[in-house]
């Protein structure tokens, strides 16, 4: 006899999947920070060397960023694992991911313009285009399903 899942089931499956997703995410934001300096804009950026005025967006630096995002991703894991605050989680999570994308842009222009390497086109050619099926597959997880 073949197993049948609701609506419900899958959702729950989905949501833990993207919820262990964002966990490995963000322990590696604190176990490896360098891998997301790139994909942080530079106009985000707080300079405290005095080298460079700072702008009204640059409000903390590359490394606190980073920090913040590996926070708010844990955070958005441990929401979508209760149902209560899943479509809440999934929400923040497809703005998350969406946010993103200017950073993604950016990291790819930079690793295509002089100072880039092989290594850092190719990394960045394949994270950028992932982020359209992280933003769509979070949007799935704000839907309401119906009992079966």
């Amino acid at each position: 006899m073949p197993i049948r899942w609701s609506g419900r089931d899958l959702q729950t499956l989905s949501a833990a999947a993207m919820s262990a997703l964002l966990l490995t995410s963000a322990a590696k934001h604190f176990r490896e920070p360098e891998f997301f300096h790139p994909v942080v804009p530079d106009i985000l950026c707080r300079d405290d060397s005095g080298e460079q005025p700072n702008g009204p967006l640059a409000v903390l630096s590359r490394e606190e960023w980073v920090a913040a995002s590996g926070l708010l991703e844990a955070a958005a894991a441990v929401g979508l694992l209760i149902p209560a605050t899943r479509r809440a989680a999934a929400g923040s999570v497809t703005a998350l991911f969406t946010a993103f994308l200017s950073g993604h842009v950016d990291a790819l222009r930079k690793a295509c313009g002089p100072e880039g390497t092989p290594r850092r086109r190719r990394v960045h050619t394949l994270r950028l285009p992932l982020q359209a099926p992280l933003i769509a597959w979070a949007w799935t997880l704000t839907r309401r399903n119906r009992r079966p």
